[in-house]
């Protein structure tokens, strides 16, 4: 798949005060905006138009736009995210969306979902059942996909503490080949999948972005990149350390399509 837009936000002065569970200490706002600017002109030099949401203050974890919205074969669904504090950020980026997708499901209660906790692999989604996105989020949406001619996969991963979502250890990279962390190495749900397992002591690494024909990967950890190179892909490291510290990674900036 080739994406020509994505929707991205970048943070707050508050953004310190959103969940965060890393101990990594608290995040530099100014730094934050530096490395979100730097995300964006990097999507750009790889074909994509940006649209670009105005910081919310009142939502601290709102640049994680990707737990909001989920596009998939040309189409939209709202998420509804599992941490109640986060609830109000799907409003903005139902106009925002509105533009190219008139007509925008959503996930309803009692369900729950996270977007990071989907990970498109072509033609098949995973979707994650994890603290955020629950049992029934997770069935609204497979049977969004399956209308649109997906198939899709839950993986329960809420014994997997080192996960908060899915993504946090799964992505694609393209054919029938995922990059996963230890954790969802030898997963059952998995099988039949070309699975490259991230170095040791890189799992953040897990969670990388194809966008058309590169792969965007935190900076930091070379093993990964490395692996990654052997493979054949086009890597561009980015650094997201502020993101790290409030448990987010390179997939979670935007929603792409």
């Amino acid at each position: 798949m080739r994406f020509t837009r994505a929707l991205v936000r970048p943070p707050a002065d508050t953004f310190a005060d959103g969940i965060t569970s890393s101990n990594l200490g608290p995040p530099d706002p100014a730094l934050a905006r530096a490395q979100h600017e730097t995300y964006c002109r990097s999507l750009e030099r790889l074909g994509l138009s940006l649209v670009r949401l105005a910081p919310d203050p009142a939502f601290p974890d709102s640049p994680f736009v990707e737990d909001t919205a989920i596009v998939a074969r040309g189409d939209a669904i709202l998420a509804r995210p599992g941490a109640p504090s986060r609830a109000g950020e799907v409003a903005s980026v139902r106009e925002a969306l509105g533009r190219w997708f008139p007509t925008i499901a959503r996930i309803t209660a009692p369900g729950t979902l996270d977007g990071g906790d989907v990970c498109e692999a072509g033609a098949h989604v995973f979707i994650g059942r994890s603290e955020r996105t629950n049992a029934e989020g997770a069935a609204q949406l497979a049977t969004w996909l399956s209308a649109h001619g997906l198939g899709s996969t839950l993986i329960d991963i809420r014994d997997v503490p080192a996960l908060l979502h899915l993504k946090t250890g799964l992505s694609w990279l393209g054919g029938r080949r995922l990059l996963v962390s230890e954790d969802l190495e030898k997963h059952e749900a998995l099988a039949g999948w070309n699975v490259v397992r991230v170095p040791a002591g890189e799992a953040y690494a897990a969670n990388c972005i194809r966008v058309n024909d590169t792969m965007l990967v935190p900076e930091g950890f070379p093993a990964t990149r490395e692996l990654l190179e052997r493979l054949g892909e086009t890597v561009v490291a980015l650094d997201v350390s502020e993101y790290q510290k409030m448990d987010g990674g390179l997939s979670c900036l935007s929603v792409r399509w």
